[in-house]
C-alpha cells in the first residue's frame, strides 16, 4: 500500500483542526475517517498484477545521443487502472520521463512516449516496472513491480566520425578512383593499359602483347583483402585518465576510426580487447558491420587493475591470420618500467607484421613542463635577489611548483625514450593527445596502404 499527497493533506487539516478548535477529538475523528476513505481506495483500485508491460525500443543507443522509445501498459482487469508507472532503469540510462501517469479503462492499452539519454556506455538493464494502482478518490494505491526484463547495449560514442570523410578521400587516391593518379603504389593487379614513355619495363605484360600486337603493361593497386588486427588495451593503463576521460575510451574511438576506414578499403578487420586474458574478439568484421559490432563488443569493455598479457599478443594474432597484416597496439608508452612488457613482445610482432603503437599525452603534464624555463631564470641575476624578497609561503608555493614542472619534464623525457625504443624495435610510435591519436592512426594506416608494407 502507498499513501499520495492528498492523503497527506488531509491528515494536515485534522492537525488544523485541533489547533483551531483547541481539543483533539476532533482531529481524532477527522484522522479516522481520512484512514477509512483511503482504505476504501485501496480496494477500489485496480490490481496491479492484471497489468501488462510492453516495450517498444531500440537494442542500441549511441552514448551522448537520444533514442526514443513507448512504454505500453495493457489493462486486463475489471477496473479502470489510474496509475502512476516507474521504469526501473538505471539512472546512466538517461531515461525519461522518469515517472508516466496513466489512465486505462478495464480491457484496453494506452501508450506513453520515453526517451533514452545515455551517459554512459556499457550493457543497461532493467528486471521490472512499478506500478502504483490509486483508486477512485486518488488518496492510496496498490503498488507492485512486474517482472518485465529488458537490455539497452549502450555504444561508444564515435566522435572521431568527423575524420572519416578526409580519410577516405584519401584512400580512393591510392585506389586510382579520383583524378589523382598514383604511380608505383600497390602490389595487387587492377588493369591492363598500352604502354607509355616512362613505364617501368617490368611492368609489361607479354601475353597480352602478344595478343594485342602492341605492348601493353599491366597496372598496380594498393591490396586489399589484407588483415587488420586492433588490440586494444584493457588493463590498468586503460583506466589512466586523461583530461577527465579514461585513456580506454581514447583507444575506443581510434579503433572504430580504424575499423570503419580499413572495412571500407576492403580490409578485414579483427578486434581484440585484452588486459591479463583476452576479454573480447570480433573476427573478418566487414564494411557493412564493423561499426555496429565494434561499437557492441566496446561498449562492454571497462579498464581493470590486472597488468596486460603483452606476451599473449604474438599468439592471438597468429590465431587470426599467418599471413603480414598490421597490428595496432592501442595502449600508452609511458616508462620503461609500466611498458617494458609491451616493449619485450615488439620485436617478435614487428619480424612479421606492421606494428603501429600508440602512446597517449596529457596536455596538462605538457603545459607543466613548458613553464620549467620559467623556473630555470630563477638562477640568474636581479630575479634571484627578488625571489629573496618574496614571503616564506609564496617562496614554498614556487618551490613546489618548480618540482612540479621538474616531475612533469621527466615524464615526458621517459615518454621519448620508450617511444625511441620501440622504434628501434621496428614499430612506428604515434604519440598525440587523446583528440589527435584516432586520425593519427588513421593516417598510419594510410601510409603503410600507400608503401605496400600491408
Amino acid at each position: 500500500m502507498a499513501i499520495s499527497g492528498r492523503f497527506v493533506a488531509l491528515l494536515a487539516v485534522g492537525v488544523a483542526l485541533v489547533v483551531l478548535l483547541g481539543t483533539g477529538w476532533a482531529g481524532l475523528v477527522w484522522v479516522g475517517v481520512v484512514a477509512v476513505a483511503a482504505a476504501v481506495d485501496v480496494l477500489l483500485a485496480a490490481d496491479p498484477g492484471r497489468v501488462r508491460i510492453e516495450r517498444r525500443m531500440p537494442r542500441l543507443a549511441r552514448r551522448g545521443t537520444v533514442a526514443d522509445g513507448t512504454l505500453v501498459v495493457a489493462n486486463d482487469g475489471g477496473r479502470p487502472l489510474r496509475a502512476v508507472v516507474r521504469d526501473l532503469w538505471e539512472p546512466s540510462t538517461g531515461y525519461a520521463p522518469s515517472r508516466v501517469r496513466v489512465v486505462v479503462p478495464a480491457g484496453e492499452r494506452r501508450t506513453a512516449q520515453v526517451r533514452f539519454a545515455p551517459f554512459r556506455r556499457g550493457r543497461r538493464r532493467t528486471l521490472g516496472v512499478a506500478v502504483r494502482a490509486f483508486g477512485p478518490l486518488g488518496l492510496a494505491a496498490r503498488q507492485r513491480v512486474l517482472p518485465a526484463p529488458a537490455e539497452l547495449v549502450v555504444t561508444p560514442p564515435f566522435r572521431s566520425r568527423r575524420h572519416l570523410p578526409s580519410r577516405l578521400a584519401r584512400l580512393r587516391e591510392l585506389d586510382g578512383e579520383t583524378t589523382l593518379q598514383l604511380r608505383g603504389h600497390g602490389t595487387e593487379f587492377d588493369s591492363l593499359r598500352e604502354y607509355v614513355r616512362g613505364d617501368d619495363v617490368r611492368s609489361i605484360d607479354w601475353r597480352a602483347t602478344a595478343r594485342r600486337q602492341d605492348l601493353v603493361v599491366r597496372t598496380w593497386r594498393p591490396e586489399r583483402d589484407r588483415r587488420v588486427v586492433v588490440v586494444v588495451d584493457a588493463g590498468r593503463v586503460g583506466a589512466g585518465r586523461v583530461e577527465d576521460e579514461p585513456r580506454l575510451d581514447t583507444f575506443i574511438e581510434s579503433a572504430l576510426l580504424l575499423g570503419a576506414l580499413a572495412a571500407a578499403a576492403g580490409d578485414r578487420v579483427d578486434l581484440v580487447v585484452l588486459d591479463d586474458r583476452v576479454r573480447e574478439r570480433v573476427a573478418g568484421a566487414t564494411r557493412t558491420d564493423v561499426v555496429q559490432r565494434f561499437g557492441e563488443t566496446l561498449s562492454r569493455a571497462e579498464p581493470g587493475l590486472a597488468a596486460t598479457d603483452w606476451a599473449s599478443v604474438p599468439d592471438a594474432v597468429a590465431a587470426v591470420t599467418t599471413s603480414r597484416a598490421f597490428v595496432v597496439l592501442l595502449s600508452s608508452l609511458d616508462s620503461v618500467g609500466a611498458s617494458g612488457d609491451l616493449l619485450a613482445v615488439l620485436p617478435r610482432l614487428t619480424g612479421r607484421h606492421t606494428v603501429v603503437v600508440t602512446s597517449i599525452t596529457d596536455p596538462a603534464v605538457t603545459d607543466a613542463a613548458r613553464g620549467r624555463t620559467e623556473a630555470t631564470a630563477l638562477r640568474g641575476g636581479p630575479i634571484v635577489g627578488r625571489v629573496a624578497r618574496l614571503q616564506a609561503g609564496a617562496v614554498g608555493a614556487a618551490g613546489r611548483d618548480v618540482h612540479r614542472r621538474a616531475a612533469a619534464e621527466r615524464t615526458l623525457l621517459d615518454a621519448d625514450g620508450v617511444a625511441d625504443v620501440a622504434r628501434r624495435a621496428g614499430a612506428e610510435v604515434v604519440r598525440g593527445v587523446p583528440a589527435d591519436v584516432p586520425p593519427l592512426v588513421a593516417d598510419a594506416y594510410l601510409r603503410a596502404k600507400a608503401a605496400g608494407r600491408l
